[in-house]
């Protein structure tokens, strides 16, 4: 058996409700942050904590958040995008989807931190993993139509591709500074090699088919 066969060797299709429970798990983790303040800095992403052979933060940031509306907005991505694609996907395929693309997310913008000698920036939030979901949505449902602020229809890729400017611009210039912009990027991204990779679902042809 091939390398090939083997990464796209598919789950039984199931579907338990993965997303409510990583839901549930991080509104959890965040009331267990604000019992023990300290809690919070034990699973942020610190590039010299992780030097220092803490590798577990590259997976606990993504569980840790600093404040009610970045729980609230990321769990709200989560839930609106997360179910759909994980009622496509199956809960197996989804939960490793979801977790596998926040940890090399994480990892990248490790890789940045230290590259650029940001030792002590504390990375935390949901966000890379729900970039990446966001764009699993567009690429398995790219006709359906997201209306943003609940006004203006959009269709799903052309919202993906409107954050990824916007992420690239902020991070270029510095827009919205203490917003981790190369997380959201390195989302989008491990989640289009993923899909390729793992599905054989090329996300930019699903964005603008040939046949149109």
């Amino acid at each position: 058996m091939n390398s090939r066969s083997v990464l796209r060797r598919p789950f039984r299709y199931q579907f338990h409700n993965a997303t409510l429970v990583l839901i549930a798990v991080n509104v959890g983790v965040f009331f267990l942050t604000q019992i023990s303040p300290d809690f919070l800095v034990n699973l942020a992403m610190v590039p010299a904590y992780v030097v220092r052979g803490r590798f577990w933060l590259l997976f606990t940031y993504m569980f840790a958040h600093g404040g009610i509306s970045h729980l609230f907005f990321n769990m709200l991505g989560l839930f609106f995008f997360g179910t759909h694609v994980e009622r496509e996907l199956g809960s197996c395929e989804f939960l490793l989807f979801y977790l596998l693309t926040g940890v090399l997310a994480g990892a990248f913008s490790f890789a940045a931190y230290a590259a650029t000698g940001a030792w002590i920036t504390f990375l935390i939030g949901a966000s890379g993993a729900i970039f990446a979901v966001l764009l699993a949505f567009a690429a398995l449902f790219p006709g359906s139509i997201i209306h943003v602020w609940g006004i203006l229809p959009v269709r799903a890729p052309v919202l993906v591709l409107a954050y990824t400017a916007i992420e690239i611009a902020s991070q270029l210039f510095s827009f919205r500074s203490g917003v981790a912009h190369l997380t959201h990027l390195a989302g989008f991204g491990f989640a289009y090699l993923y899909l390729l990779v793992r599905l054989d679902i090329n996300a930019f042809r699903r964005f603008f088919p040939r046949d149109r």
